[in-house]
């Protein structure tokens, strides 16, 4: 492709306006996630709870910047100050919910349905990542693990409010943190958030600042794309695992095992051999009965 069309394609993804469609693809997968998260009983808690289950659906789509206020000290229902976005995530709330005989929601788990909304929310996830660290650059200019952290939560700010999301629906899992068990948008929002903040304050990208974004947008269409289709779910735990076993005990903890697995066979061995040499005395004892025994049964 020629250079200059790829960086007239990349200009113009950074300009891609994000209302409405892309937010009603980001609404749709947030109501689809926290309908297969109730699972069976989905029906039976929309129809009677539909104020918490609407509560919850609010709290998923705004999630990152619901949590991001939070932490910047700004109001919190200002994440609900957007009357046109509120709206609009109302009516796919409800249609996700409550359409006749379920259309709307059996039309959006179609694969090929499901493949393009999943992919739109990756674009508009790469568009929060980066309003989260330029909003945090500002008002922190050399703050560098604020930028990360904020848009870290920009960018899936939804699973750090699963806790919180699932107790306004009545079920409590004090398991579900995402710092126990991060997931792999969790991870390449980090990732992201640093090219993003290596892009603005370094020099160490000499490509035009659309370029990376664009090729941040790759990334995460890609692997979302290859999550859904190939089942390739983190391909990050590679590199976790390796950096793990180098710098957090990994390898030292191979060696104690492999030194006290050593350790314990041998003396295993020791008490085995102690235990076949011990006692001569009883040996003969144990012999000389056996025979006086065979003795006396052919004597009878």
């Amino acid at each position: 492709m020629d250079p200059e069309a790829f960086l007239e394609m990349a200009n113009q993804v950074t300009k891609l306006r994000m209302y409405p469609y892309f937010e009603v693809a980001h609404a749709v997968i947030s109501c689809l996630y926290i309908r297969e998260d109730l699972a069976s009983g989905c029906v039976a808690f929309s129809r009677k709870h539909p104020f918490s289950c609407w509560v919850s659906c609010m709290v998923s789509i705004f999630a990152g910047n619901i949590l991001s206020s939070f932490l910047l000290s700004e109001p919190i229902l200002g994440a609900f100050k957007n009357t046109n976005q509120l709206l609009l995530a109302t009516a796919v709330w409800y249609l996700i919910f409550y359409s006749p005989f379920d259309i709307i929601y059996k039309i959006c788990k179609l694969l090929p349905i499901k493949i393009v909304f999943a992919s739109m929310k990756e674009v508009i996830r790469c568009k929060k990542v980066s309003d989260g660290v330029l909003h945090a650059a500002k008002l922190y200019p050399n703050g560098y693990l604020i930028m990360i952290i904020i848009g870290t939560i920009k960018g899936n700010g939804a699973a750090f409010l699963k806790l919180i999301e699932r107790t306004l629906r009545g079920v409590w899992t004090p398991n579900a943190i995402e710092f126990l068990s991060p997931t792999f948008a969790t991870k390449a929002s980090i990732a992201a958030s640093i090219v993003f903040i290596i892009d603005k304050k370094t020099d160490w990208i000499s490509a035009p600042p659309a370029l990376v974004y664009f090729g941040i947008v790759i990334f995460f269409v890609y692997f979302k794309l290859s999550s859904m289709l190939l089942g390739i779910h983190d391909p990050f735990i590679p590199f976790e695992n390796l950096f793990c076993a180098l710098f957090f005990g990994g390898i030292w903890d191979a060696l104690a095992r492999v030194i006290s697995g050593g350790k314990t066979q041998s003396s295993l061995r020791d008490h085995n051999s102690s235990k076949g040499n011990s006692d001569p005395n009883a040996k003969s004892e144990m012999s000389r009965n056996g025979k006086s025994e065979t003795t006396k049964k052919k004597d009878q």
